[in-house]
């Protein structure tokens, strides 16, 4: 990592957002490209809440999460800029993500993992809810699930 630490921030300023955008357009936009207008959705609104990992500054890690329903939130668009990969930090961020959630009250966390991404989340304690692939466009997905 280029700078002295890595910085997690709870982005609840609009300038802390940025953050969260510039990371999801650089790693999802620029290199899968994904239409912006496909990975800003009707989530990216007011209430939902990011995460913004930065090195010495510089946003290089994200995800989000918004309520689903009572108890429950979906955390997604975790994006680890390419060069920070392997490090550790989609389990920073999502271990933080965790962590508010569970300080604002929620129990249960859903998620649509990439189907690669599947042991991933399984070593952070996520099941499948079943088997079925969803295909969301650029990716195919699994739900999953796990109880704080």
């Amino acid at each position: 990592m280029n700078g002295k630490y890595i910085e997690v921030m709870r982005a609840s300023e609009e300038w802390q957002r940025a953050g969260a955008y510039s990371v999801r357009i650089q790693g999802m936009n620029r290199q899968y490209h994904i239409p912006l207008r496909d990975e800003f959705d009707k989530h990216d609104r007011q209430g939902t809440r990011y995460i913004v990992l930065l090195d010495d500054g510089y946003p290089v890690a994200t995800c989000r999460f918004y309520e689903l329903c009572t108890g429950s939130v979906m955390l997604g668009r975790l994006v680890v800029l390419p060069e920070y990969r392997g490090k550790g930090l989609g389990r920073k961020a999502v271990s933080e993500a965790e962590k508010w959630i569970s300080e604002l009250g929620f129990s249960s966390v859903c998620i649509e993992s990439r189907t690669e991404a599947v042991g991933f989340y399984e070593h952070l304690g996520y099941h499948k809810t079943d088997d079925e692939t969803i295909n969301r466009g650029t990716f195919d997905c699994v739900a999953m699930t796990k109880t704080l």
